[in-house]
């Protein structure tokens, strides 16, 4: 297609509202004190706060999950992944690590793995729109309409004004019209071609 088309990849937006249950006085005020820079959007203030936390209990999720948090929120991907894997393997069976693993993935452009996240994190919670969208949207960047599109539907049938998956349900029907468009064309069906011509001017 001449016309761009950017698919919007939907992140939930981090905002820690809890704190985590007492992590020992002064751990535990450390990471209130991350909790307040991340709701201020000050996120390397709170890889500071929470690595102070981290340096007093390194048995609890908490501090390292939501350090990868703020790592995602800074773009050092590389980083978040390695948090989110520690809070893993502290608290395996939390479904937003794993899909939340999965954005910085999808991130790195390693949309297999954010697929294998997204599929943990649904496995966990079968109700995860968020995970069968973000899913849904690696597996459109593989072109694998069909699993996509299957995503995007299960995750309107969870949530019905889920706008972002509307906009990318559309855009998987969109090129999945154009690659049978251009098979037939191949084939010299004219009509097909007629299709595809119109389809790259939009």
């Amino acid at each position: 297609m001449k016309r761009s088309r950017t698919m919007t990849f939907f992140a939930a937006i981090f905002i820690i509202c809890c704190a985590a249950s007492s992590l020992g006085a002064d751990a535990q005020s450390y990471f209130d004190s991350a909790t307040r820079f991340y709701n201020d959007g000050k996120f390397a203030d709170a890889v500071k706060e929470y690595s102070k936390a981290i340096s007093l209990v390194q048995d609890r999720s908490e501090p390292y999950y939501y350090r990868g948090k703020a790592y995602y929120n800074l773009r050092q991907y590389d980083e978040a992944i390695e948090d989110f894997n520690k809070a893993i393997i502290i608290k395996s069976d939390d479904a937003d690590m794993y899909h939340d693993r999965g954005l910085a993935y999808f991130r790195k452009d390693l949309f297999g793995k954010t697929i294998e996240d997204d599929t943990k994190a649904i496995a966990l919670n079968p109700k995860f729109a968020a995970a069968y969208q973000n899913r849904g949207i690696s597996y459109s960047r593989r072109g694998q309409y069909d699993e996509a599109i299957d995503d995007f539907n299960k995750a309107l049938s969870i949530r019905p004004a889920f706008v972002e998956a509307y906009v990318s349900r559309g855009f998987a029907y969109l090129k999945k019209a154009e690659a049978d468009y251009k098979k037939a064309c191949d084939m010299g069906e004219k009509n097909s071609c007629d299709n595809l011509k119109q389809l790259s001017e939009q």
